[in-house]
């Protein structure tokens, strides 16, 4: 029981800090983003958005109350990562690993988010 607690923690810590990373490029470095974005061929009126609801998404991982907000939560990130890495394999940029390393961080805490709860 410790040890799936710690790989709990472990594993949505460092998606935290992935996920954090993440969205304070979008707001911080926002014309780096936006040329990606635009490579992608999305609009550059999603940056921001989209870095709020990570957040948002991040604050549901968290907090233990919201049990359907935290289902919802793994499925939009799930997308997300799946999402990223194809953009970013399509257009070659290289970036595609870190996507990777997220999905298997949130599968990882998903999984044992499951442990914890039985």
């Amino acid at each position: 029981m410790k040890t799936n607690r710690i790989v709990y923690y472990v594993s949505t810590g460092l998606l935290t800090l992935l996920v954090l990373f993440s969205s304070g490029m979008y707001i911080f470095n926002y014309d780096d983003v936006s040329v990606t974005f635009t490579s992608f061929g999305y609009p550059t009126y999603l940056i921001y958005p989209y870095a709020i609801i990570k957040l948002l998404g991040l604050v549901a991982l968290w907090v233990p109350n919201l049990k359907l907000v935290k289902e919802w939560a793994y499925a939009g990130f799930f997308f997300a990562f799946i999402l990223a890495f194809f953009a970013h394999f399509m257009i070659g940029d290289g970036e595609q690993i870190s996507a990777v390393i997220a999905m298997v961080l949130l599968i990882v805490s998903y999984i044992f988010s499951k442990k914890l709860a039985k």
